[in-house]
């Protein structure tokens, strides 16, 4: 019984670091392709529009 346990808390540990994994790598790529477009575009930042005051600011990444 214990074994059993301890497998299904190895694997439980498993999913949930594979799942952040996936998750960080997701959002490095993303960035990275943001970087190369600017790049391409020639240009230095990526403006988002601010929904409170409707104004543009260089996004925070």
């Amino acid at each position: 019984m214990p074994q059993i346990i301890f497998f299904t808390a190895v694997g439980l540990v498993a999913y949930v670091g594979y799942r952040t994994f996936i998750k960080e790598a997701e959002r490095v790529t993303a960035k990275i392709r943001r970087a190369e477009k600017q790049a391409a575009n020639g240009a230095t930042g990526t403006l988002v529009k601010d929904p409170e005051t409707g104004e543009y600011r260089l996004s925070k990444d």
